[in-house]
């Protein structure tokens, strides 16, 4: 079970945040290098410096050979530091779950009779190349495991996935101590988003009035599910942990899940963010939240900060960008300050930082230009020019560098809500 962690904050307080490192060192160590408040010692090594917290928002595994190594390192970073360490589960993270049933004769409807009779090794590849979007995570897993002992056979990988979630196993563990929602101040944490479906909505209770309320009760919840897939519990033949498994999923034929805070996203269908409605914003407000922080969709090479009013959302994700490194978010409850690199459509590589007030009103950072559907992100620290985001169809995304004058020329507005 995770820990009961500090639920609110002076603004003095700071949050470090990371979200979907997804199998690939590299993006945690450069997020942790030069960090004022997370680093990474000779060994990995997770240090979090005195009064900070640090809050990773799911999906560490999948799609680079790293993976084991990423969760034990979060894991063991949440066992020294439980009071400063948040981890969120994932979809990434929580659909793994399903293997212990699927590689032991209990396979998905859809899985062809073919893959059915196949071998260990080749039905798991299918099932992350077609059930999970996980194409290649076999292999990454295959060489992972090489480094440790060049004899490894392709039962050793499935082998492994399987120990992992035994008792034991250091992916069981790593999801017992994580959270489906956290809340720091003036701050929601959620993996994928918050719709008024999921809002207030618990699998198997319904709706539960009030955000903190309903937190607990969501966390709650996972927790028992978590107990029930430990306890190998069936009800009625059916897997007692099965509504997880479908609560961290999209719903049949669709990209979203909007009753799931882990599939749910803040964006439209070619992954544009987008506002919450102007009544989930008034909702979360009177519960005296102000800013809420995602991971789980793709958001280019750096962090986008949308706002409207005194309200802040921001997306993390930059697990397709065109950067090698990690974007970092430093949080308090009156700021926010943004790290990252970028590449834009010219081929340049460009930096993007700026510490932004919640009360600041007079920056073009979060706003939507009108007449073109492009987002303000920020300045580019080399040239003072404002990056400009878009996210086009076949999920392709658009990244450009306007001058402080030619963005003066475009009128700018509130994101479209979502």
């Amino acid at each position: 079970m995770a820990s009961s962690l500090p639920e609110k904050s002076p603004a003095a307080h700071p949050v470090a945040y990371l979200t979907d490192v997804e199998g690939l060192w590299e993006k945690l160590a450069s997020f942790c290098r030069d960090n004022p408040h997370v680093s990474l010692e000779h060994g990995g090594r997770l240090v979090v410096r005195p009064g900070a917290t640090f809050v990773y928002g799911g999906d560490a595994l999948d799609r680079g050979p790293d993976g084991r190594r990423v969760v034990r390192t979060l894991l063991n970073a949440w066992r020294e530091f439980p009071t400063q360490v948040v981890l969120l589960a994932g979809n990434r993270d929580i659909n793994k779950l399903r293997l212990v049933r699927e590689l032991n004769g209990h396979p998905l409807a859809r899985t062809p009779e073919d893959m059915r009779r196949a071998p260990r090794p080749e039905l798991l590849r299918w099932i992350f190349a077609n059930t999970m979007g996980a194409r290649g995570a076999f292999e990454f897993r295959q060489a992972e495991l090489a480094r440790e002992d060049s004899a490894v056979s392709e039962e050793d990988v499935v082998d492994s996935f399987l120990e992992d979630l035994g008792p034991g196993g250091v992916l069981r563990d790593y999801l017992t101590v994580c959270q489906l929602a956290h809340r720091i101040g003036n701050t929601l944490f959620v993996h994928g988003g918050v719709r008024e479906e999921s809002l207030g909505f618990v699998p198997s209770r319904g709706r539960v009035e009030g955000v903190d309320a309903w937190r607990e009760a969501l966390n709650g919840w996972y927790a028992e599910q978590l107990a029930a897939f430990a306890e190998g519990r069936l009800e009625g033949g059916v897997p007692g942990w099965e509504p997880l498994i479908a609560y961290q999923a999209p719903i049949p034929g669709q990209r979203v899940n909007p009753a799931s805070v882990v599939y749910g996203r803040m964006a439209d269908a070619n992954n544009h963010p987008g506002l919450p409605s102007a009544g989930l914003i008034a909702a979360l407000a009177h519960e005296g939240i102000h800013r809420l922080v995602v991971g789980h969709t793709p958001s280019g090479d750096c962090p986008s900060v949308l706002r409207e009013g005194r309200f802040e959302l921001i997306l993390a994700d930059n697990s397709y960008g065109r950067v090698e490194e990690a974007s970092r978010v430093f949080l308090r409850d009156d700021s926010v300050c943004v790290e990252g690199g970028v590449v834009l459509e010219d081929g340049r590589h460009e930096r993007v930082r700026f510490q932004l007030a919640l009360e600041d009103s007079s920056t073009p950072i979060g706003r939507q230009v009108l007449d073109t559907g492009h987002l303000v992100k920020g300045p580019l620290a080399g040239s003072g020019d404002w990056l400009l985001f878009r996210a086009l169809p076949g999920l392709r995304v658009e990244q450009l560098a306007w001058s402080p004058s030619a963005l003066a020329d475009h009128p700018l507005g509130s994101a479209r809500a979502v």
